[in-house]
């Protein structure tokens, strides 16, 4: 489990593809700090394995469905990663309860600023806002938002200066894939009332 409060920007150092199969080798320092191999890290929200942890940096195994699922399979070397470490039972819960499951790919629609928070319109795949409410949570590239607003294909929030600054949410360019994981309890609840 983890909270959607990133802890740090990666850097994308290398990239090897076999197949479909990604290897993916993440430039990080405070994240790897007390990181063992094998456990779970958060990269863009995706929940993978930590594997060849060194001081500076650690990499992931991206398998087909996940490189299909996430904008993971997209990214290139050089580029910045949202990263976050899992939770533990004695930490606060800073932003809501998220899985690390992302459930599709959003497109960044429409970007602006308004007084000191920057505006970001993402347009989302129906399977997900049908779990969102107003007021309610969403994660962006595994970044904990507040829903300001909804409207029939899309969901908008407000990112105040201190997440444009440590989440790669401040370098979005509309047009951009994002990894969205919609409410955890609102995926329960619906399936409840199915009956499934």
């Amino acid at each position: 489990m983890f909270s959607g409060i990133v802890e740090e920007m990666g850097l994308i150092h290398q990239v090897t593809r076999r197949g479909q199969a990604i290897r993916m080798t993440i430039h990080a320092e405070k994240v790897v700090e007390g990181l063992s191999e094998g456990e779970s890290i958060a990269v863009n929200g995706a929940c993978l394995t930590a594997l060849d942890i060194q001081a500076a940096g650690f990499a992931v195994d991206i398998s087909p469905e996940t490189g299909r699922v996430t904008n993971l399979g997209a990214l290139k070397t050089g580029e910045a990663v949202n990263l976050e470490r899992a939770m533990r039972l004695s930490d606060r819960l800073n932003g809501h309860l998220v899985s690390g499951h992302v459930d599709g790919v959003g497109l960044i629609c429409e970007k602006r600023d308004e007084e000191n928070a920057m505006i970001l319109s993402v347009e989302a795949p129906v399977e997900i806002l049908r779990h969102t409410v107003q007021k309610g949570s969403i994660t962006i590239d595994g970044v904990s938002m507040t829903i300001n607003d909804l409207t029939e294909g899309t969901l908008t929030v407000s990112i105040i200066p201190h997440t444009a600054r440590v989440t790669t949410l401040g370098e979005m360019r509309v047009g951009a894939s994002v990894n969205l994981e919609s409410d955890l309890i609102g995926k329960y609840v619906e399936k409840l009332l199915r009956g499934d």
